[in-house]
């Protein structure tokens, strides 16, 4: 069990230097967009891999907020953003 939470641990850190790229080289503003989301997501996948290795559920509460948060910022940056030129 101690593998797989440290094989997923080193894929997300990569996917978090991978997306990471991404949020500061992207062209458009959309493709920030993006990678800010996926940077969210790995941290929400990442504390749920911290709380199935501490077997601490008080975790799980965050990761929903976080959630919620990351839901409602992209919908507010995508409905009011400015159009690239």
């Amino acid at each position: 069990m101690t593998i797989v939470l440290a094989i997923s641990g080193i894929l997300l850190i990569g996917a978090a230097i991978i997306t990471a790229y991404r949020l500061l080289d992207g062209p458009t503003t959309l493709d920030r967009l993006v990678a800010m989301d996926t940077i969210l997501a790995v941290s929400m996948c990442g504390l749920a891999v911290w709380s199935v290795y501490s077997l601490d559920t008080t975790i799980v509460p965050a990761i929903v907020a976080l959630s919620l948060v990351s839901f409602v910022g992209s919908v507010s940056v995508a409905r009011f953003r400015v159009r690239d030129e």
